[in-house]
């Protein structure tokens, strides 16, 4: 079952395997697997990023740890936080350091890659559960809050956490991008699509075409600026492109059921690869 995909610098599409303890790299010119075991016993891996030597760093959710594959040696050394016990989504920030969420800790975490220190910040409403997170153009990075119901935004320089709540009732915002002065979330609860406009902190939401019950779940922006995402409930399981500009959706069928996409990157060649992590392939939108 593929989850969270990145891409190095190289042009590999990584993958990790959250219940087999794996990281997986896949040539997307000749299709060839390589897997690369965990050592840690049921670790979770769950996000993933590469940096610019092509190091992987992932997140063991299960196992309360970051991990880090040396892209020369092929080793995977492992980083333990105090308090993050189940670190989620990493990402490079503005400053170089490695940033993660860390679900029902309720914390954002930061990994000096040099140095190995890792410095936890808790998020200011309880039980927010931060799941995916972006580094955006205003400098920040912002994380969605789950439970929380909201958005929030940690700068790096002052380190304060500001969050923003939507109008609209039971939001659940759990993927983001940013694109356009914009940033876009997928509401996984309302069935919606949402944008914060950056210069002036206001909503817009929008009804995802298959209803308030269709789970909107991955997200990536395209290279002309477009917002895909994909609704992962069952009785949904649709791709939607979304125009920002016009704002109109466009719904394409998932090329397998019950695809479940948990996050969606765009390569260098402007592919959009996805993992469907219950039907156990991965896709790719060329």
């Amino acid at each position: 079952m593929p989850h969270d995909p990145a891409i190095d610098p190289k042009g590999n599409i990584w993958f990790t395997f959250q219940a087999t303890g794996h990281i997986a790299r896949f040539n997307s010119d000749t299709h060839e697997w390589k897997l690369f075991k965990v050592p840690t016993p049921d670790s979770g891996p769950h996000g993933l990023v590469a940096d610019a030597s092509g190091n992987i760093w992932f997140t063991e959710n299960y196992a309360g740890k970051i991990g880090r594959w040396d892209a020369k040696s092929g080793a995977i050394t492992e980083f333990t936080p105090s308090s993050a016990k189940d670190p989620h989504t990493p990402v490079f920030g503005p400053d170089g350091g490695l940033w993660f969420t860390s679900q029902d800790a309720n914390l954002i975490g930061r990994l000096d890659i040099e140095t190995g220190k890792i410095t936890e910040y808790s998020v200011p409403t309880q039980n927010a559960h931060p799941y995916g997170m972006i580094s955006a153009d205003d400098g920040a990075l912002w994380f969605c809050e789950l439970t929380g119901q909201k958005l929030g935004r940690l700068d790096p320089a002052t380190e304060a956490i500001a969050e923003f709540i939507p109008p609209d009732s039971n939001v659940h915002p759990r993927r983001l991008v940013a694109v356009g002065g914009a940033i876009y979330f997928t509401d996984s609860g309302g069935g919606r699509l949402g944008r914060l406009t950056l210069a002036d902190k206001k909503f817009k939401m929008w009804d995802s075409p298959s209803g308030k019950d269709s789970e909107p779940y991955g997200i990536a922006v395209d290279s002309t600026g477009k917002i895909w995402y994909e609704e992962s409930a069952a009785g949904a399981n649709k791709l939607v492109r979304f125009n920002p500009i016009a704002e109109i959706f466009t719904v394409y069928a998932m090329p397998a059921a019950n695809s479940s996409v948990r996050n969606i990157v765009r390569d260098a060649h402007g592919r959009l690869w996805m993992p469907l992590s219950i039907a156990n392939k991965i896709a790719v939108v060329e």
